[in-house]
C-alpha cells in the first residue's frame, strides 16, 4: 500500500507546485525562496503547544511575522463565518479540529489546494484527496473508566445495563470532538442509539473536562474522552485508565488548510510545511499528547504507534466526512431529543 499512497500523492503535489495560483491568478510555487510577509493563523491548537511551536517556526521562516487567534473550535468556527459574512478574513491558514467545516468549505470552493512534501507519510484517510486539507494532528475519542474495572468492551456496550447510570459524555452540542463522535456513532448503530443511552441514564456532562471531572469525582465509572486529555490527566496522578474500544476509536483530525483568500500564500504554505516538520510534529505529539500524522514521530506519552491508532479505530475518509456535512444537523437533534426527555 505505501508504494501506491506515495506515488499519489507525489504526483499531486508535482501538479501542485507548477500550477497553483494565487489570489490575484499569477502561477506561484512552494519551491520559491524562502517566504516573506505576514500570516493570520485561526487554530484550537492548545496555546501552550502554540508557545512551544514558536520558536521552531520562527527558525523554519524567519521572514515570516505569524499572528494567532486561538480558540476553542466552535469559536474559531464562529469568528470565520461571521468574517466570511462580513466581506472577508484576514485568515490565512485555519488550523481546529472541525472535519466537517473543511469539507464544507471545500464544496464552497474556500481553499487553495497544497499538498507539503513534509507530508508525504500522513495515512491517505487523513488527507483530502483533492488535496485542499491535510491533518497536522490527530485527536482521539477512547473509553477511559476509573482504575480497578473492567470497562465496557466497546462504545456500543455502553448502553448496556450493567453501565446504567455509569456513564459521562461528552455534549455534541457544545463540544466539536463530541459531536465527531456522535456522528459516528450514529452512523454505525443509528439513532435510537441516543434513545438506549438515555434509558440507560447515560450524563451529559458538557465538553471533556466536564467528563473527566466526573470520572475523577466519582459521579461516574466509565466515559467517553480525548485521549489527550486522559493522558495528560495520568500524568497528574488521576485514578483512570484508557480502553481501547473493539468498535474502533473515533480519530478526529486536526486539518490545516490555506484560505483561498489569503494574501501571503507562500507564507501560509511554510507555516503548513513546518507544521508538519519532524520537529514541529514532535512538539505536537510531546506537548499535545496527540499523535503526529508523521508515523516516525512515537505515540503520546508512550501511547501506541500511529500505525496502530489507525488499526484500532473506526474508518475515516470522504464518506463520514459527508455524511456529517450532511446529516450533522440532524445527529444534533436526535441526540438533543434522546437527552431533554
Amino acid at each position: 500500500m505505501r508504494p501506491v499512497r506515495w506515488l499519489f500523492v507525489l504526483t499531486f503535489l508535482v501538479g501542485c507546485r507548477i500550477e497553483t495560483a494565487s489570489p490575484g491568478g499569477a502561477v506561484s510555487s512552494s519551491a520559491k525562496g524562502a517566504a516573506t510577509g505576514e500570516v493570520w493563523v485561526y487554530t484550537s491548537v492548545y496555546r501552550h503547544v502554540i508557545d512551544a511551536l514558536e520558536p521552531e517556526l520562527r527558525r523554519a521562516m524567519p521572514g515570516v511575522t505569524i499572528h494567532w487567534f486561538q480558540a476553542g473550535s466552535e469559536k474559531v468556527a464562529a469568528k470565520l463565518e461571521a468574517e466570511l459574512a462580513a466581506g472577508g478574513t484576514p485568515c490565512d491558514v485555519l488550523v481546529t479540529s472541525d472535519p466537517f467545516l473543511y469539507e464544507r468549505f471545500k464544496q464552497e470552493g474556500r481553499w487553495l489546494r497544497y499538498v507539503s512534501p513534509n507530508g508525504l507519510r500522513t495515512p491517505l484517510r487523513y488527507v483530502d484527496p483533492d488535496g485542499n486539507y491535510a491533518a497536522v494532528r490527530l485527536s482521539t475519542m477512547v473509553l477511559v473508566h476509573k482504575a480497578g474495572l473492567t470497562p465496557p468492551a466497546s462504545f456500543a456496550a455502553l448502553a448496556a445495563p450493567e453501565w446504567k447510570g455509569e456513564v459521562a459524555l461528552g455534549d455534541p452540542l457544545t463540544s466539536g470532538t463530541a459531536f465527531t463522535w456522535a456522528v459516528s456513532m450514529e452512523q454505525a448503530l443509528g439513532g435510537s442509539w441516543f434513545d438506549q443511552l438515555r434509558q440507560n441514564e447515560a450524563r451529559v456532562a458538557g465538553g471533556n473536562a466536564a467528563v473527566l471531572q466526573k470520572l475523577e469525582g466519582g459521579e461516574a465509572k466509565v466515559g467517553v474522552l480525548l485521549l489527550e486529555n486522559a493522558l495528560a490527566a495520568k500524568a497528574k496522578g488521576s485514578p483512570i485508565e484508557i480502553a481501547w474500544p473493539s468498535d474502533g476509536a473515533v480519530v478526529v483530525p486536526g486539518y490545516a488548510g490555506i484560505m483561498a483568500s489569503s494574501q501571503h500564500p507562500e507564507a501560509a504554505k511554510a507555516l503548513v510545511d513546518a507544521l508538519l516538520s519532524p520537529a514541529g510534529q514532535k512538539i505536537i505529539a510531546e506537548l499535545g499528547d496527540m499523535h503526529a500524522v508523521d508515523p516516525r514521530v512515537s505515540g503520546p506519552r508512550g501511547s501506541i504507534s500511529l500505525d496502530q491508532l489507525v488499526e484500532r479505530s473506526a474508518p475515516w475518509g470522504e464518506p463520514i466526512l459527508k455524511y456529517g456535512l450532511t446529516d450533522g444537523a440532524r445527529v444534533k437533534a436526535e441526540f438533543s431529543k434522546a437527552f431533554a426527555r
